[in-house]
C-alpha cells in the first residue's frame, strides 16, 4: 500500500478516510463545476461522503455487531441507486442527449467514496486521478477522430414521405452510403416525418457539401448535423 493501511478500525483512519472522501469528491466536483454541467462540487462532494458513510456503516456492524451485516448488499445498493440523481442531470435537447457524462461522473464518484470508505483510499485516488486525466484529454481525442472520420449523423424533416426516395437517390448520386437511417413523424411538418441517418463518405466531403445536397430538395424543412 503506497499510504499504508487505512483499513484498520480507529477514529484517525476514519478521519482520514472522511476527509479523503471529501477532497477527492471535491476535486471530481470542481472539474465538472468549473464546465457548468450539472452536478457541480456540492452534489458530487456529498455523493461521495454518503458512499463512504455506508461503507464506514458496513465495518462498524461487522465489527460491533459481527454476523448481523452483508458487506456487499449496502454497496450494491448505492451504486444502483445513486443513478437516479443521475438521471436528474440528463437533458435531451433536440437530437442531442447532454448530461450522461455528468451523470457517469456521480456514479464513479460513488464508487470512489465506497473504496474509500471501506480503506482502499489509493484505489480511489487512482480512479479519481485517471478519471480526471479522461476527462481532459479524450475530448481532444475524439474531436480529432471526429474530423478525420468519413462517418456523419444527419437529421432531416421532410413535409412528406414520398420526398425521400428523391433524396436517397441525390445522396446515392453524390457517392454517399447510407449506413443506417430511423424515420419518424415529424415534429415540425404534421404529415411530414423526420429522417435519422448515417452517413459513410467514400470520398472527403464536408457537411457544407453534404447539407447543399439535402437542401436542393423542396420538401426538406430543416437539416441538423450531430
Amino acid at each position: 500500500m503506497f499510504f499504508g493501511s487505512f483499513a484498520a478500525w480507529n477514529m484517525q483512519n476514519v478521519i482520514i478516510r472522511v476527509i479523503m472522501a471529501a477532497l477527492l469528491g471535491g476535486i471530481i466536483g470542481l472539474d465538472r463545476g468549473m464546465k457548468h454541467r450539472g452536478a457541480g462540487t456540492k452534489t458530487i462532494t456529498v455523493v461521495c461522503l454518503g458512499a463512504t458513510l455506508v461503507m464506514l456503516t458496513e465495518q462498524y456492524i461487522q465489527i460491533y455487531f459481527p454476523g448481523l451485516a452483508n458487506m456487499n448488499r449496502l454497496a450494491a445498493q448505492v451504486i444502483s441507486g445513486v443513478g437516479f440523481i443521475g438521471v436528474g442531470t440528463i437533458v435531451i435537447s433536440k437530437h442531442r442527449v447532454r448530461g450522461l457524462t455528468t451523470a457517469a461522473t456521480l456514479w464513479a464518484s460513488a464508487c470512489v467514496g465506497l473504496a474509500v470508505g471501506i480503506g482502499f483510499v489509493e484505489g480511489g485516488v487512482l480512479i479519481t486521478v485517471v478519471m480526471l486525466f479522461s476527462l481532459h484529454v479524450l475530448p481532444f481525442v475524439e474531436r480529432f477522430a471526429t474530423r478525420h472520420s468519413r462517418y456523419c449523423n444527419v437529421f432531416i424533416d421532410l413535409e412528406e414521405s414520398r420526398a425521400l426516395h428523391a433524396l436517397i437517390h441525390k445522396l446515392k448520386e453524390a457517392d454517399i452510403v447510407i449506413d443506417s437511417m430511423d424515420m419518424s413523424e415529424s415534429k415540425i411538418a404534421g404529415e411530414g416525418i423526420s429522417v435519422h441517418m448515417v452517413l459513410y463518405m467514400k470520398k472527403a466531403v464536408g457537411h457544407t457539401e453534404i447539407y447543399d445536397i439535402i437542401v436542393k430538395s423542396d420538401q426538406v424543412m430543416s437539416v441538423d448535423f450531430l
